[in-house]
């Protein structure tokens, strides 16, 4: 076991590996060079893909805030008109309950005149006999 290093099937290995990623680290630093026209190519249209990217997520966020405000205003507009309906209902109300005392005064008044009459004319029948 104290000899696994020293294998040279092993070395050869390791040795192959850090070669590879010093091929794949160059090849990335290569990659990523901006003096490179197509380097600069690519990056310009990831960059204009990202700006067209960028106004599409804005203007879908602006038509869901539009849709937002125009339903905010739409229940603001049916709360307001439930409130008025229910302010003409109690006004209506208000009226039918005063109409509906009026028109109790009014046969209280008839009673009481009716009963003044019924008696007078009893009154009147009495003299009457006298």
């Amino acid at each position: 076991m104290r000899d696994f290093k020293k294998d040279p099937k092993l070395n050869d290995r390791l040795g192959a590996a850090a070669k590879a990623k010093q091929e794949a680290l160059a090849r990335y630093k290569a990659r990523s060079d901006t003096s490179d026209p197509e380097v600069a190519a690519r990056l310009a249209a990831k960059a204009q893909a990202d700006i067209e990217k960028e106004a599409r997520r804005a203007a879908l966020e602006a038509e869901r805030e539009a849709k937002r405000e125009q339903e905010k205003a739409a229940r603001a507009i049916a709360l307001e008109q439930e409130r008025v309906a229910q302010e003409e209902a109690a006004r209506l109300e208000s009226i039918a309950r005063e109409a509906a005392r009026e028109s109790d005064a009014l046969e209280a008044e008839e009673r009481r005149v009716q009963a003044k009459a019924a008696r007078d004319a009893r009154y009147a029948a009495r003299k009457a006999r006298k």
